[in-house]
């Protein structure tokens, strides 16, 4: 039995924040934020939606995509370093407001690769047979904990929701590899004390290795080669990162998806948002081999190849 993607949805909050609104309040500039980071907008939810919220409307979402009902999942992951609160979890707040009466359900802290992480949990216990309907979330209300003040980490975040239900699919598509790591001795680099905290140089030279890397593991360990993919989703973290792993890979352009620019860094949200969108514009069809690649706080990073169908 291969476990693969059967339903997709996303979520992104109506309030945009562009770099010229942050220019009016604090000391950067559009001209800066945009050649170092590509983002040129993001989303910011209001005080009315939290993170559970923005998780419900993307599952709405995808639930209706798979053509299932909540009665039908078996397990709900939701991956978010910025939950309501401590507990409940997210994943329980999902299911009350899903009505997913019969699925277990638990929140995942891997920081950006934690949708990878939800993945390849859900890989496992449909692929056992243990579970035939697993729905998993990557979801931020980054706003939250954002230091407004710091130019240098204020201007990469937003928020948004991205879902997916993973279920069984024919021979030969779903999930063909992947890979998970961590490196705990890298946490100082990246971490939450009431806000957000980055040293963005160690940051970024560990994202650059990490991602091409990750991303020619899962391929060797599927039997294939870069010439065999069709797509590659990466973290929208930073366009030069991003652009890092497409070069390793041997990519064209048109062949990476872009969404950093108009979202900003949305953690676990922002493969699955991306995921969407792509579908959506008809940029990934029926066999396409792809390729998702993320890294978090942690650290933590994960890859996933993928054959698109059902």
């Amino acid at each position: 039995m291969n476990a693969g993607i059967i339903g997709i949805g996303r979520y992104t909050p109506e309030k945009v924040v562009t770099n010229a609104d942050l220019e009016k309040v604090m000391d950067t500039s559009d001209e800066w934020i945009r050649t170092r980071t590509g983002i040129e907008e993001r989303r910011i939810a209001d005080d009315s939606i939290d993170t559970s919220h923005m998780a419900t409307f993307a599952s709405e979402k995808a639930l209706k995509d798979a053509g299932i009902s909540a009665e039908d999942l078996d397990l709900i992951l939701v991956a978010t370093v910025t939950p309501d609160q401590p507990f409940p979890t997210v994943a329980c707040m999902l299911q009350e407001k899903l009505g997913a009466k019969k699925a277990a359900a638990m929140d995942i802290s891997a920081a950006c690769a934690g949708f990878m992480y939800g993945m390849v949990t859900a890989k496992q216990f449909v692929e056992s047979g243990a579970y035939k309907n697993v729905l998993v979330v990557g979801v931020e209300k980054l706003s939250k904990i954002t230091d407004w003040d710091d130019r240098n980490t204020a201007v990469l975040f937003g928020d948004g929701a991205g879902a997916a239900v993973i279920g069984p699919v024919s021979e030969g598509k779903g999930i063909l590899s992947f890979e998970l790591g961590a490196d705990g001795t890298g946490g100082k680099h990246l971490y939450q004390d009431e806000y957000i905290i980055m040293n963005g140089r160690e940051v970024f030279k560990f994202a650059v290795r990490q991602m091409g890397e990750s991303s020619v593991n899962v391929l060797e360990k599927a039997g294939l080669t870069k010439e065999d993919v069709d797509f590659l989703i990466p973290h929208q973290a930073n366009i030069r990162i991003m652009e890092a792993a497409r070069e390793r890979l041997e990519l064209p352009v048109e062949k990476m998806s872009k969404t950093v620019h108009k979202y900003g860094n949305t953690s676990a949200a922002s493969i699955p948002i991306s995921l969407v969108e792509e579908v959506e514009a008809g940029k990934i069809k029926d066999g396409d081999l792809i390729v998702m690649v993320g890294f978090g706080g942690g650290l933590t990073w994960g890859a996933i190849a993928l054959r698109w169908g059902r």
